[in-house]
C-alpha cells in the first residue's frame, strides 16, 4: 500500500443549503426597508405627543438592523474541514512534532484541585507519542493543596495511561469516565483490573478532596516531595517567588508508566507575584509558561485549555496537526481552534450556555470569511507564531528533518535556570505582552492575540469534530452566566473601541469581510442601549396612550409581523436543527434578552467609566462548583437568583415595569373599546404581553418562591419601588 503522499492531510468543504437561508435573508431585508419607509414617512409632527420616543424606536430599529446585517454577512458562507489522520500516520508516525500542552489554573476554591487534575490527566493521555508530550500546569493562586494534587497525579499517571490504551477509554479524564463506563463483562482479569483501576481513582480522589477541605497538608504528605519546602517561604499567594517542580522528566529513562513506557514531561509552575507588579491575569501566565517551556521541551506545537476543558477525545492532537503537517496549506496555519462545549447542560439549556448555533454555524462563518477568532481554550498553535514570528512563504517546514533539541540539564538545575523566566522582572523592558507572547491590558486577551496572529498573516482554522474535542463545566446560575457574559462583552466592546479594532490594526492586514466579522462578537455590548429602549419606552408608551406602531387594521403592520414571524421562525428552525429543544430555543431567547439588559449594559458602562479615567479592567473568574440544592435546582431547569445583585435588580425592575404597563394598557383598551382603542396598541399590547411571558421566572422568584434560589427580599422592595416610580413619571 502507497503512502498517499499525493492526497491532502484535510478538505475543506462548503455548507449545504445555504438558497434557503439567502433566501430568508433578502426576504428580511425587504420587510426592513418597508418598516424604515413607514417610520420615516409616518413621523409625528412636532406638537403631538410621542415625536421623541417615536425617533427613539426608529433609530433603535436601524440598531437592530445593522446588527443583524452583521450576523447575516458572518453566516454567508459557512465552511467545515474534515481530516484524514490515516493519511497522517502513514506519512509521519515517526516524525510527529513535540507538543506542549498548557492547562491554567488561579484559584483552588472555585476550580477544586480533583477537577485541575482530570483535566491533566485526560491531555497525558492523548493518542500521541508520550515522549513528545510535556504538560505544563500555571497555577495562579499558587496553592499547595494543587501542587499535592499534581503530584498524586503523577503517581497515578503511571496506571491510568497504560488503562487507557488497553481499555480504549474515551474520555480520557478519569472521574468522566468512571461516571458513565459500565465495569466490562467477560474476562475475570480485564474486569479484575477495571475495578482495581476505578478504586484508586477514587481512593486518589478522596485524598486530595479531604486534604482540600481540611485546607493544609499533613506533616506526612509534607515529606513525600522536595517540591513542598517551596511554601515555607511563600507570604500569600499575591506575594511569592517562583515555583518550578518537574514531576515527571520524560528524558529520564526511569519515568516510565508501569507497563514500562515512557511518560509525558509533567510540569508544575506557580510563576513569582509581588503586590507591586501587575501579573496581567490569564495572559501573564501563558507567557510564563511560553519562557519555561521553551527550556524544559520547546515543544514546536502549543495547546492550551482552561483547567475545566477536559480533553474528551483522545485523537485531538492528530486532528490538529493534520491541518500544521498538511503538505499543500499546513505552513499558512499559524492556530487550530476547537470549540468550547460542555458536559453539564440540562436537556432545555436552562441559561443557553451550549453555545450550539455560535459553534455549528457563527464561527464556521468566521472561517469561511477569513478564520475564526482565537477564543482562549482549546487552541493549538505554532510556537513560533506565539513568539511574534511573521507568515511568509519560507515558512514551509520538511516535518522529517526537524530534529527535537536535547536539554542537557538536569532537573535541579533546570528548575533554578527556568524560575528567572517566570519571575515579575523579567518582562521589564522587553516586547512581551506586545509583540511577544498573548497580549496584555484587556480582559478578552485571547481575540486580540488571535487577530494580531492573523495580522502577521497568518490563517486560522475551525474545527469541529463529530466527537467534541474538549469538554467544560458551564454556569449553573444566572448570575455566573451573566457575569461570565459581562466579562466577555466588556473586554470586546474594549477591543473595538481601542487601537486594537479590527478596522485599526487589521487595517490591509486582513480581509474586510473578516474585520466585519470580528464586530459581531465585538458589538455584544453595544446592543443594550436599543434592547433597553424597545423595552421600556413602547411599554411606557402603551401606559400613557401614546401608539408607536401601525393600527392592526392598516397594511402597514404586515412588514412589522411578517419580519417578527420570519426571523423568529428561521431561528427556531435553525436552533432545533442543531440539536436544541423548542423549550431550550425560548430559554436561549429569555437569555438572549437578561444578557443585552445587564451584562451588556454593564460591560458597556464600565467601557464608559474606563475611557472616562474611572475604572480599570478586571478579570473574574466564573466559579466551577456549585452546592447541592443549588446543583439540584440547576437540574431542574428552576432559574437560580438567590443573590443580591444590581443586575437583579434591573431584571426585576424591568419585568415589573411591563407588568404595570400592561395591566394600565388593557384597562385603557377596556374602558375605551366604544372607540377602537385597542386597534392603535394591538403590537404594543403584543410586545408587553411577550415581554411578560418570558420573564415569568422572574415573577416566580419575585412573589411565589420560598426556596433558597429566590429573589432577594432586598432586590424585591428596590425594584417594586423603581417600577412604580418609572410609571409615576411617565404618567405624570
Amino acid at each position: 500500500m502507497g503512502d498517499n503522499n499525493g492526497l491532502p492531510l484535510f478538505v475543506t468543504k462548503s455548507a449545504k443549503g445555504r438558497i434557503l437561508f439567502q433566501l430568508y435573508a433578502i426576504l428580511i431585508c425587504v420587510g426592513v426597508c418597508l418598516i424604515f419607509l413607514y417610520r420615516l414617512s409616518h413621523i409625528p409632527r412636532r406638537e403631538e405627543a410621542g415625536r421623541w420616543a417615536w425617533i427613539g424606536l426608529f433609530l433603535s430599529e436601524l440598531w437592530f438592523s445593522f446588527y443583524w446585517f452583521l450576523t447575516t454577512f458572518v453566516r454567508l458562507n459557512p465552511i467545515y474541514r474534515y481530516t484524514f489522520k490515516d493519511r497522517l500516520s502513514l506519512r509521519y508516525e515517526k516524525f510527529f512534532p513535540s507538543i506542549d500542552i498548557f492547562v491554567c489554573t488561579a484559584d483552588p476554591t472555585i476550580e477544586p484541585p480533583a477537577m485541575v487534575i482530570n483535566t491533566v490527566l485526560s491531555v497525558m493521555a492523548y493518542d500521541y507519542p508520550p515522549e513528545k508530550l510535556s504538560v505544563y500546569l500555571s497555577d495562579d493562586g499558587g496553592s499547595v493543596l494543587t501542587f499535592y494534587a499534581m503530584l498524586e497525579a503523577s503517581r497515578f499517571s503511571k496506571i491510568w495511561l497504560p488503562f487507557c490504551k488497553k481499555f480504549k477509554v474515551e474520555p480520557r479524564s478519569p472521574e468522566a469516565y468512571f461516571r458513565t463506563a459500565v465495569e466490562p463483562l467477560g474476562e475475570p482479569a480485564m474486569a479484575k483490573e477495571w475495578t482495581s483501576v476505578k478504586k484508586l481513582y477514587e481512593d486518589m480522589k478522596k485524598r486530595i478532596e479531604t486534604t482540600t477541605k481540611l485546607g493544609l497538608i499533613s506533616e506526612e504528605i509534607y515529606q513525600e516531595h522536595k517540591g513542598f519546602k517551596e511554601w515555607t517561604w511563600l507570604a500569600s499567594k499575591r506575594d511569592h517567588q517562583t515555583i518550578l517542580q518537574i514531576l515527571i522528566d520524560g528524558r529520564d529513562p526511569n519515568a516510565v508508566d508501569i507497563e514500562g513506557q515512557s511518560l509525558p514531561t509533567l510540569v508544575y509552575l506557580a510563576r513569582e507575584k509581588r503586590p507591586q507588579y501587575h501579573h496581567n491575569f490569564k495572559a501573564g501566565a501563558m507567557n510564563a509558561l511560553l519562557r519555561v517551556s521553551s527550556k524544559i521541551s520547546d515543544g514546536l506545537i502549543i495547546l492550551n485549555v482552561d483547567c475545566d476543558m477536559y480533553s474528551n477525545n483522545s485523537e485531538s492532537v492528530r486532528d490538529a496537526i493534520c491541518f500544521f503537517m498538511d503538505e499543500e496549506e499546513g505552513h499558512k496555519v499559524g492556530f487550530v481552534q476547537f470549540p468550547q462545549t460542555f458536559e453539564n447542560l440540562t436537556k432545555n439549556d436552562v441559561y443557553s450556555s451550549s453555545l450550539n448555533v455560535i459553534n455549528e454555524v457563527e464561527l464556521p462563518g468566521l472561517d469561511g470569511n477569513g478564520g475564526p477568532c482565537y477564543i482562549g481554550s482549546g487552541c493549538f498553535h505554532r510556537r513560533e507564531i506565539l513568539c511574534g514570528k511573521n507568515y511568509s512563504k519560507e515558512c514551509k517546514v520538511d516535518w522529517k528533518r526537524l530534529t527535537k533539541r536535547e536539554v542537557e540539564q538536569s532537573i535541579s538545575v533546570l528548575e533554578e535556570t527556568c524560575k528567572v523566566l517566570a519571575s515579575c522582572t523579567y518582562e521589564e523592558n522587553t516586547q512581551w505582552g506586545k509583540e511577544m507572547g498573548l497580549k496584555y491590558g484587556c480582559p478578552v486577551e485571547d481575540i486580540i492575540t488571535g487577530l494580531a496572529i492573523q495580522c502577521r498573516g497568518w490563517r486560522s482554522i475551525y474545527f469541529n469534530p463529530k466527537r467534541k474535542g474538549f469538554l467544560g463545566v458551564a454556569p449553573t446560575t444566572l448570575l455566573q452566566s451573566l457575569v461570565q457574559h459581562k466579562r466577555w462583552s466588556e473586554g470586546d466592546f474594549q477591543i473595538f473601541a481601542s487601537r486594537y479594532s479590527p478596522f485599526v490594526m487589521g487595517y490591509k492586514k486582513i480581509p474586510l469581510k473578516l474585520q466585519f466579522s470580528y464586530c459581531y462578537f465585538l458589538l455584544w455590548a453595544a446592543n443594550c442601549l436599543a434592547t433597553l429602549y424597545y423595552v421600556v419606552v413602547p411599554s411606557l408608551c402603551l401606559l400613557r396612550g401614546i401608539s408607536l406602531f401601525p393600527e392592526i387594521s392598516n397594511s402597514w403592520v404586515l412588514p412589522f409581523a411578517f419580519v417578527i414571524f420570519v426571523h423568529r421562525a428561521y431561528s427556531l428552525g435553525e436552533f432545533v436543527f442543531f440539536g436544541g429543544t423548542l423549550q431550550g430555543w425560548w430559554n436561549d431567547q429569555r437569555m438572549w434578552l437578561y444578557k443585552r439588559m445587564t451584562s451588556y449594559f454593564f460591560g458597556f458602562l464600565d467601557n464608559i467609566l474606563r475611557l472616562l479615567g474611572f475604572s480599570k479592567s478586571a478579570f473574574v473568574i466564573t466559579a466551577k462548583v456549585a452546592d447541592d440544592d443549588v446543583s439540584q435546582r440547576y437540574k431542574q431547569e428552576i432559574m437560580e437568583f438567590g443573590a443580591s445583585s444590581p443586575m437583579f435588580t434591573i431584571l426585576a425592575t424591568l419585568a415589573l415595569l411591563n407588568a404595570f404597563c400592561f395591566i394600565g394598557g388593557l384597562m385603557r383598551v377596556i374602558a375605551d373599546v366604544e372607540n377602537l382603542v385597542w386597534e392603535r396598541f394591538t403590537l404594543q399590547i403584543l410586545l408587553c404581553g411577550m415581554l411578560i411571558f418570558i420573564n415569568l421566572p422572574i415573577y416566580q422568584g419575585l412573589f411565589l418562591r420560598k426556596d433558597n434560589g429566590s429573589m432577594p427580599t432586598s432586590v424585591t422592595c428596590q425594584s417594586i419601588m423603581f417600577a412604580i416610580l418609572a410609571c409615576a413619571l411617565s404618567l405624570y
